[in-house]
Parts: C-alpha cells; structure tokens; sequence
C-alpha cells in the first residue's frame, strides 16, 4: 500500500534522528497509546488512503515528525513524555511532499470486492464472496479486472462453467479496470468503526458520521 511504502521511506532518512526520538518515548509511555493512530494526509490535505484509511502509529508519527517529513494538524489529549520533552500524540498529520498515487490499483482479491463494493453482482448477496469469470476459462477467459467479477459462492455454483447469458444470469455492473482514484471513492462509502473527532474535517465519506 502507498502509506506503508512512505514508512519506509520515512524510515530509510536520516534513521539516527527518527530513532532516537522513538526511543525517547518508548517503554512505559506507549503503554496505553495504541488506539491513538494518526490520520495521514497527503500535501494537499487530501487522505492518502480511503480504504483503507491511511493511518500511522503514534510512534511512526512521532517519527517522522522529528525527521520533518510532516507537519502535525490536530493531536489527542494524550501526551508523552521524556525527562526532556513532553509531546502530545499528533492524531492528524500532513506530508510535506505530495505523493503522487498509482494511476492504476493492484489486481487484488480485496480490490476486486472493493471495487464491486463487496457483493455479489449477480444477486446482491454479501455473504460468502468468492470471484467468478464472467467467460469461463474453459472458453478462453482470462484472469484479468474485465473478465473477472464478484460473486457469491451459489450464484458462483449455478452459473457453473457458462457465461451469464447462457445461465440466465444478469451482472448488476459490468466488470472494469478501475483507476485508484474510482476505488478511493468506492472506499468511501465504508468507513472504519473508529473515527476520532478531529479526524472529521478531512474526510468525505458517503454515509453520515455517527456523533
């Protein structure tokens, strides 16, 4: 995923600054820190990631805002503490550089139910999801984002080795290669079950947000 590639880039300069400062705050001040992630926006203040939400532990924040990688928007009420220096947990940061995200996503069982919002697209069912070549390899399909769709496991059974006509079979929506920029706004429309309240401000989800 991109957030987990920047980690690593974070992590790859200046290591001795980064590590020290995660060292600072370490052992018994991360003890109760866990549930305080970061949201993580690009440079122009957009999430990096929808689905999932692209999120950072306290100490990978903590991290690379000493390494001058982001600037802290918005943090808890929680803090840490050294014999030197007392912190609060950045819960909002940005990046100083835009990333630029991939044009296209991966061609990923998770992407494929993400971009067919996790249902089946022959029948709406949601229950026990599996994939379904539309023309079945046996006729020549390939494995590829047009020829490959969501189904549930019995519609998967019934449609057997045919394609949908010869089933009788309708696809709710035609398969596509979608861009990152569609699945992101597929992902919006499934927010996670924890978002902190100054997260809110920078996210646009397509369901209302529970108080």
């Amino acid at each position: 995923m991109l957030h987990k590639a920047l980690i690593e880039r974070a992590a790859a300069a200046r290591p001795h600054s980064g590590d020290a400062a995660a060292h600072l705050f370490s052992g018994r001040n991360s003890r109760h820190l866990d549930d305080c992630p970061a949201l993580v926006l690009n440079a122009d203040y957009t999430p990096l990631s929808y689905y999932p939400l692209s999120l950072w532990p306290w100490q990978t924040a903590i991290k690379a805002v000493f390494l001058e990688r982001v600037d802290i928007i918005a943090t808890y009420d929680q803090a840490v503490h050294s014999p030197s220096l007392d912190m609060k947990i950045p819960s909002v940061i940005a990046l100083r550089q835009y990333v630029r995200p991939n044009e296209f996503p991966a061609f990923t069982r998770f992407n494929l139910f993400l971009r067919d919002k996790f249902s089946c697209q022959y029948c709406g069912s949601t229950d026990l999801l599996t994939f379904d070549h539309v023309v079945p390899r046996r006729l020549g399909g390939r494995t590829t984002w047009e020829n490959v769709t969501t189904a549930c496991a019995p519609c998967n059974l019934k449609k057997g080795g045919r394609t949908p006509a010869q089933a009788h079979m309708h696809l709710f929506e035609e398969p596509i290669r979608p861009t990152t920029w569609q699945l992101q706004e597929r992902g919006r429309a499934f927010p996670p079950g924890h978002l902190h309240e100054s997260w809110r401000d920078w996210l646009y989800w397509d369901v209302e947000l529970e108080s």
